[in-house]
């Protein structure tokens, strides 16, 4: 009688692949969303699923713009695949770890969200509101990827426990929080702004420099809150990976700020705007990092080791 083939397992290694492989889909789907926006193409496609009535590519009368949004419709497909993965990796990973199998599947939860409202985005015209939240339920699953592909590098076996102070561990609490009005106050601006999307499209009815102003005090009250928190980890309140994780999103704000200043006193051209929206997501990526590095899972000794500790124990006793 034949034995049956052991199941293929996944190494913790090709896991954190295939995570960091998921992160980058949902970052550039991100990306490619904007395009849509910024080359006029929101429209390109009549009606969803289908791109036209009973056609599910484009028409040639669509032109250039129906090709482009049905081309970042096709990468939803690849972002699908890539959370697929990274669920059935979460399976079949050798050891399998609960928390990886819960924020993978977060990320299939996420995608379907935005599916519906991307649809719904295309149903009411590209209203500003769909608009904005498919923005930031994108930046939600950045951020489930972001912790995903983390926690996949972390030890299978061991205890957490934190490497910086109570004080800072709040304060990168609080960079979250910080960084999500920077966000929300950021797709306001676009609700208001000129690239909408279509040239038809209506407008949110604020002045634009009175949503540019309060952005942009957003970003500052973010800065400066990094940079307190980096102070108070200079003078000893946490471990070299939280520093390291600071010095990269203050460098990641400042750059952004630099890009966001430009693109506003330039009559924010379209290559500006495409490189904030990448900015935009690395510095959300960047903050969420800095409250993961502040903790840390310790692994476990193995049982040679501490058998070799229990013998020593008794050898000083």
């Amino acid at each position: 009688m034949r034995r049956p083939r052991p199941t293929a397992r996944l190494s913790p290694r090709a896991y954190r692949r295939i995570t960091l492989l998921a992160l980058l889909a949902l970052g550039v789907i991100v990306v490619s969303g904007a395009a849509v926006r910024l080359t006029g193409s929101g429209l390109g496609c009549s009606t969803w699923p289908n791109c036209e009535p009973g056609s599910l590519v484009p028409h040639e009368e669509s032109g250039p713009h129906g090709l482009i949004e049905f081309v970042n419709r096709l990468f939803t497909g690849v972002v699908s695949v890539s959370v697929a993965l990274a669920v059935l990796g979460s399976l079949r990973r050798e050891p399998r770890r609960r928390n990886l199998t819960w924020w993978s599947w977060s990320l299939v939860a996420g995608v379907l969200a935005q599916i519906v409202l991307g649809g719904l985005t295309v149903i009411f015209e590209l209203s500003p509101p769909f608009v904005m939240g498919h923005f930031l339920l994108s930046a939600v699953l950045v951020g489930c990827a972001t912790v995903l592909h983390h926690r996949a590098g972390e030890a299978d076996k061991g205890h957490r426990r934190p490497v910086a102070t109570d004080e800072i561990r709040l304060l990168a609490k609080v960079l979250i929080g910080a960084s999500t009005i920077v966000l929300v106050t950021g797709t306001v601006v676009t609700g208001a702004g000129p690239h909408g999307g279509d040239e038809e499209v209506a407008r949110l009815g604020f002045f634009v420099p009175d949503v540019v102003r309060l952005h942009s005090i957003a970003v500052w009250l973010l800065l400066a809150a990094t940079v307190w928190t980096f102070v108070l980890v200079r003078r000893g309140g946490a471990s070299p990976v939280v520093d390291r994780a600071l010095r990269l999103l203050i460098g990641t704000i400042v750059v952004q700020g630099a890009i966001g200043y430009t693109q506003y006193f330039t009559g924010v051209p379209v290559g500006l705007v495409a490189a904030h929206v990448v900015g935009a997501m690395l510095v959300w990526v960047a903050t969420v990092r800095v409250l993961l590095t502040t903790t840390t899972v310790e692994p476990s000794a193995k049982p040679a080791d501490q058998a070799n500790t229990g013998r020593a124990q008794r050898v000083g006793a």
